[in-house]
């Protein structure tokens, strides 16, 4: 394994930040082939997907040590690309309140996080497979799946080598266009974004499910030999027009009846909003679909309007 510092950031008031890049395979030799990029928490709260990272850098000294990657390949993990967020706890870049995943491809003379984007790119675009351990806006719990963005260029049948339930290909909106997994694909890179885990919170056994699926995925890319791995889960490839929401209409304090991975029948009860005073029901929040719960909010408290189930229909 080699170390790496990509980026450098002084500070006045605090140490310097830097992001660190850790190096695997065959790195002596410059033909190596740029096999697999693995990327990190790019938002101050993703404490999970560091942790993922960093199970997957201790998996992989092991197996270096043991001669199972593939002469002539390489593997980079970057665990965090916004170690200052993550030290104050704050979502966003805290100085400006910017997200550095909607800043890619960057820029070298643009602002802080506009040139983070950019380095991290730099070094990150030319692998042939691209993992970007990320989160979505809502804090909740998803079943663990690829999901992927309809750009013209994403291929689901690679997808469904992690061996995880879902291969999600998920319509692009115009602010895509700026985050890592879109970039990647432009630029002729396989990139798969892993929803694994909690966000703020760590998951032991997430990160233990990460770790497998990335060895599984690197193992059937022919970048890693010999390792015997269970084949995972028959992914299930869907796609936007399957995914279906339900939003309350009363803000209020949510109890679930339905779990994360439970399938219910259209009109079956997922949850209540209750009355945070009194206990009483303001809303019933009822399946629209048959089908399985895909997402869940943690709750405990709602706004009215907000994400608070997502269903995936029968395919």
């Amino acid at each position: 394994m080699k170390k790496e510092i990509i980026f450098e950031l002084p500070s006045p008031y605090r140490d310097t930040m830097r992001i660190t890049a850790f190096r695997f395979g065959d790195t002596d030799n410059k033909d190596c082939e740029k096999s697999l990029a693995i990327v990190g928490a790019t938002r101050g709260n993703e404490h999970q997907q560091m942790y993922n990272c960093s199970q997957i850098i201790a998996r992989l000294k092991v197996l270096e040590e043991e001669g199972k990657i593939e002469k002539g390949k390489s593997i980079v993990v970057i665990p965090t690309v916004n170690n200052f967020s993550i030290n104050v706890e704050k979502r966003f870049w805290a100085m400006d309140n910017t997200d550095i995943n909607r800043m890619f491809p960057g820029y070298n003379l643009g602002e802080t996080t506009q040139r983070i984007a950019h380095y991290v790119f730099e070094y990150v675009k030319d692998y042939e497979f691209g993992i970007h351990f990320t989160s979505h806006y809502r804090a909740g719990k998803f079943i663990p799946h690829v999901r992927m963005m309809h750009t013209g260029y994403e291929d689901t049948e690679t997808a469904k080598d992690f061996g995880l339930p879902y291969v999600y290909v998920r319509n692009s909106k115009p602010y895509d266009t700026t985050t890592l997994n879109y970039n990647w694909q432009i630029w002729n890179t396989k990139a798969f974004s892993l929803y694994i885990g909690a966000t703020a919170r760590i998951n032991e056994d997430a990160g233990k499910e990460a770790v497998a699926a990335v060895i599984r995925f690197a193992l059937k890319q022919g970048i890693l030999k010999n390792i015997d791995i269970p084949n995972g889960s028959e992914s299930t490839v869907i796609a936007s027009k399957n995914v279906h929401s339900v939003r309350n209409s009363q803000a209020g304090v949510l109890c679930k009846c339905a779990h994360v991975n439970d399938y219910v029948k259209s009109g079956e009860l997922l949850g209540y909003i209750l009355d945070p005073y009194e206990g009483t029901v303001r809303q019933k929040l009822t399946a629209p679909i048959n089908g399985r719960v895909f997402f869940t909010s943690y709750g405990p408290n709602e706004y009215e309007g907000s994400l608070i189930f997502r269903m995936v229909e029968e395919v």
